[in-house]
């Protein structure tokens, strides 16, 4: 079979998706210190359902999935990723652990829906788990294990998210970011109410960089990378698109080690490319399910 190849439109793309995504680990990370995990969330998603409320559509037979699918990508994805930046000072190592949602898709695919693993899958996997726990033995990370563990667990539930995402074939960029910010803000809004009264008070005197970041998260990483990928996703296949993809968590990684000045450990180095390597291998297994792209906040 001839490779697949990219054109100049294609190639620009998978470097804006790339560019975006590395970025917005780094404004997020600035949004929600300057206010609330779940105030930044539920404003996050109240914002891109505002820009995408006329593309929101009813599906006959899919509004459930669209549903569901905005509640665990929009809603408790986002609330677990939030919570867990507000807890980490590396931030780094989050960039790394994000990249579990492809190995938690393949499980639950297998658990849930009786898929079959082939044993590149399976030594993929394996590798990708290694890799992330390899973070916990590094002596000089170690206070950043629970809020590895919470974003072990928002990986898991974006691994769900694809799953759901495999039902929605051919809806529109702008419906599901629509479904997505509605159902995000309605879950992440009570949370905040409850938990963040003061965050609520003093959005007024945000620091003006921190509404700058979060502009750019809405409109840059949300709406302009996320549907940059879908774009190469309908018109490429997975197995293409994703090792290109893997350049983001490695950016995310160096940049916010420059913007934050926090240290790229050996730990983070040898259990990044041991995930990033699981992960490549799962990109490249020649049955790869379209929907499992890894976590891109």
């Amino acid at each position: 079979m001839e490779p697949v190849r990219f054109g100049p439109r294609a190639m620009a793309f998978l470097l804006l998706a790339n560019i975006l995504f590395a970025l917005n680990v780094i404004a997020m990370k600035v949004v929600v210190d300057a206010s609330a995990p779940f105030l930044s969330g539920a404003l996050r998603m109240g914002v891109v359902f505002l820009l995408c409320a006329p593309a929101l559509r009813t599906l006959p037979g899919r509004t459930g999935w669209l549903m569901l699918y905005g509640f665990l990508n929009g809603g408790l994805f986002l609330l677990l990723l939030n919570l867990a930046l507000s807890m980490a000072t590396n931030v780094g190592v989050l960039a790394i652990a994000g990249q579990l949602s492809v190995p938690f898709s393949l499980l639950l695919g297998a658990l849930l829906l009786g898929e079959r693993l082939n044993r590149r899958k399976v030594a993929g996997v394996l590798l990708a788990f290694a890799g992330v726990a390899t973070l916990g033995f590094d002596p000089h990370i170690g206070s950043e294990l629970p809020a590895l563990l919470v974003m072990t667990a928002a990986a898991l539930v974006w691994g769900g998210a694809t799953l759901v995402q495999r039902k929605l074939a051919g809806v529109s960029v702008m419906n599901g970011q629509a479904w997505n910010g509605l159902m995000g803000a309605v879950m992440l809004i009570p949370f905040a109410l409850l938990l963040e009264r003061p965050a609520i008070a003093g959005l007024a005197h945000v620091r003006g960089d921190a509404v700058g970041w979060f502009a750019f998260t809405c409109i840059g990483a949300t709406l302009l990378g996320q549907g940059a990928l879908a774009w190469l996703l309908q018109r490429y296949p997975i197995s293409t698109v994703m090792p290109f993809m893997l350049a983001s968590p490695l950016l995310s990684t160096m940049s916010a080690s420059l913007y934050f000045s926090t240290p790229i450990t050996g730990g983070m180095i040898g259990g990044g490319l041991l995930a990033l390597l699981g992960v490549a291998i799962i990109a490249l297994s020649p049955d790869q399910a379209r929907s499992n792209t890894a976590a891109n906040p």
